[in-house]
């Protein structure tokens, strides 16, 4: 069968994404594994791996386009061009998913989440399979088509970004407290509430050596591989610090959080393209 999809596979395909990320986002339960085989019945003769792949495309074009990608559909950005015209039209009329990542991004957190042992949540970085298209690009692709930057929205809910700075509060105390340094544990600071936003990090802690480890915290209800959004202050305090600088990006933090860590400055860890400019009259 021939690599490139047609446009009626590429619809449906979609079409069944959608509904699943709809019911996703409102927290609704559903089969992938049934959707994939429902799939293959109705396009005859799409592998399951083979709509697996395509799911992960639609995670990418999505990235691109400003909204959440579904858990369990890891971004490749490799895609049919046509694929990003399919949904860019579907998007366009998708009403009851727009009002889903609406709720989604906005929902406040009420309590911290809780986990067994805090110090497991830690996983290695994510690695991509491919390089997404210049950030640029995605952000001409936001104000063409949606409108709205739905992980914008989420990045600027402050319920969110305090839960998540709370929960790295406590993630480090734990770590210096089992490492039996205790007075170090107790110095961990977050000088975001105490001292203000105008640092380039949120939380002061400390390696076990003594050594000062400037955490900066970036938290989504997301996966993984969501896009983060950056201050230059953080950039450049990640610079010029870059040895005692670290990102923690916490991730899936409403349903089952999860944490890595980027060290160092930003320009080495990320992909990263200005999207706000001074401007004065000429």
């Amino acid at each position: 069968m021939s690599d490139d999809w047609s446009r009626e596979e590429v619809e449906a395909a979609v079409a069944d994404y959608f509904d699943m990320l709809e019911k996703w986002l409102r927290g609704e339960s559903f089969n992938k594994a049934e959707h994939n085989r429902q799939l293959q019945k109705l396009l005859g003769g799409r592998s399951r791996g083979s709509i697996e792949w395509k799911h992960q495309n639609i995670s990418a074009v999505l990235i691109e386009l400003g909204y959440p990608y579904l858990a369990g559909y890891k971004p490749r950005f490799n895609y049919q061009e046509l694929l990003r015209v399919v949904i860019e039209q579907r998007l366009s009329t998708a009403v009851k998913l727009q009002q889903a990542a609406h709720v989604a991004v906005e929902q406040p957190v009420i309590a911290t989440p809780r986990v067994s042992d805090i110090l497991a949540i830690v996983v290695p970085p994510p690695v991509r399979e491919d390089e997404p298209r210049k950030l640029r690009d995605m952000s001409r692709d936001i104000k063409k088509s949606t409108r709205r930057n739905y992980l914008e929205i989420e990045a600027r809910n402050a319920s969110l970004g305090l839960a998540g700075e709370q929960f790295v509060l406590h993630f480090e105390h734990e770590r210096l407290w089992r490492a039996g340094k205790r007075k170090l544990a107790d110095r961990v600071e977050h000088v975001a509430q105490t001292q203000g936003d105008h640092l380039g990090f949120d939380i002061l802690s400390y390696e076990e050596t003594g050594r000062e480890r400037l955490i900066e915290v970036k938290t989504t209800g997301f996966g993984s591989l969501t896009p983060f959004f950056a201050s230059r202050k953080e950039v450049d305090v990640s610079e010029a610090r870059d040895d005692e600088y670290k990102l923690y990006r916490l991730f899936d933090f409403r349903k089952h959080p999860r944490l890595f860590m980027l060290n160092g400055a930003l320009g080495d860890t990320c992909f990263l393209e200005p999207s706000l400019f001074t401007a004065m009259p000429k």
